[in-house]
């Protein structure tokens, strides 16, 4: 068993490993901003004088940052990972795709009893990561959290949320949920498409990738790899609750995946029955029907483009590239607005609906995700464990559940139910 008061003598709360970069560099200024510069929490990458640059830069900000520690590593130097990581009591990492330079950190972090938090919505990487790690982090008293941005934590806390709501008013949870992004405005993150042309390249090459992709329970344990959902749907169909028309979000099959392996590892807590979906809403009439199924050619066309080399090198050239974003304005008029509701049939045998709404008020790839991931290395450092669920590879809501819903309200976000 491990001995939680190892990581209480450890030189830093928190390392933030790849403060050089866009993403990076937001991460490390929301950090400030919550925890100052003592002593307790570093800036990490592989690049020294780039690290002394984001330092300048935040301490023209806020002077104490002229004294925050600088510690140099490299994603693929295993030997300097596993000094970071037995340096830190949190490593909370922005370095992708992390299926090409996140690997060796995940493993340095569950054998030294580091917590871990990145961005990833990359589900084979997952999926390996569980496979080759869960053991060792629950030997060591690691958590190793994904999916910590804007993919996924709205739909696996919101879900957590109407849950625990419908749980405590009903006495049981809702069988059928779906979550609808209902307002969004922001610019692709350039590390997000980076991370989705790998993956489809991966996928053409390897036939067990195709097979986790197309596994809707493919992040669940060993044996409870089933249930009532099916594959990801690309169709466009009429919103029957609000009208217009409903159509593919392109982070759903990463979302859905994940809130399955926290209703896994919350031993069913939603039920055994859940159907869980997530749609967009592109708006009404003749428009919002255009809209949709514009969506809807996008993702098969980017999916398609992805897969064959030439066209891949010709998406890599125009699309945003990872350490490209929008200007501080755009983060901050930028936006998201989700719906999640659910319905069931209460022990009287009365039908009954429950829904939340999750709310950020920043460009959701960029600004909103800096918060999501600085609160989520936070909670991990600062705040006791939730459940049971105390190490292992584990979740948003099952690492930090109802305690990070505090934080990000505190921030500033909206996290409600109806």
């Amino acid at each position: 068993m491990h001995d939680a008061r190892v990581k209480q003598d450890r030189a830093f709360d928190i390392v933030l490993f790849g403060a050089t970069g866009y993403t990076g560099e937001l991460v490390a200024e929301e950090l400030l901003a919550r925890c100052g510069a003592g002593a307790k929490w570093a800036i990490a990458g592989r690049d020294q004088g780039k690290l002394e640059a984001v330092r300048a830069r935040l301490a023209a900000v806020d002077p104490r940052a002229r004294e925050l520690p600088i510690v140099v590593a490299d994603s693929h130097d295993r030997a300097s990972l596993d000094r970071m990581a037995r340096e830190a009591r949190v490593v909370c990492t922005t370095v992708g795709p992390y299926a090409l330079h996140g690997s060796e950190l995940v493993a340095a972090c569950a054998a030294h009893g580091t917590d871990y938090c990145d961005l990833t919505g990359e589900v084979p990487w997952m999926r390996r990561m569980i496979d080759a790690h869960d053991d060792a982090a629950k030997r060591t008293g690691a958590r190793i959290v994904h999916a910590c941005g804007f993919d996924s934590i709205p739909s696996d806390l919101g879900v957590l949320l109407l849950e625990t709501e419908s749980l405590a008013r009903y006495g049981r949870p809702c069988e059928d949920v779906t979550l609808t992004v209902t307002s969004l405005r922001g610019g692709a993150s350039g590390g997000t498409l980076a991370s989705m042309l790998n993956l489809v390249a991966a996928a053409r090459r390897d036939s067990e990738v195709r097979s986790v992709l197309r596994d809707p329970y493919a992040l669940n344990p060993a044996g409870e790899r089933h249930g009532r959902d099916g594959g990801d749907s690309l169709t466009v169909a009429r919103d029957g609750e609000r009208g217009g028309y409903l159509g593919p979000f392109v982070m759903g099959p990463v979302n859905t995946r994940v809130v399955r392996r926290s209703n896994a590892l919350l031993g069913y807590r939603y039920g055994r029955e859940l159907r869980y979906r997530e749609a967009m809403q592109y708006g009404t009439g003749a428009r919002g029907l255009v809209m949709a199924n514009g969506a809807r050619v996008a993702i098969l066309g980017l999916v398609a483009g992805a897969a064959f080399a030439p066209t891949r090198r010709l998406l890599g050239r125009l699309l945003p590239k990872p350490g490209q974003g929008p200007t501080r304005e755009a983060r901050e008029s930028g936006h998201f607005r989700v719906r999640i509701a659910g319905s069931l049939v209460d022990a009287g045998g009365t039908a009954r609906t429950i829904a939340c709404r999750v709310e950020g008020h920043r460009d959701p790839g960029y600004g909103s995700t800096a918060i999501l991931l600085a609160e989520s290395a936070l909670c991990l450092a600062c705040d006791a464990p939730v459940d049971v669920h105390t190490s292992g590879v584990l979740t948003p809501a099952t690492a930090l559940g109802i305690t990070l819903v505090r934080r990000l309200r505190d921030a500033g976000m909206v996290l409600a139910v109806e």
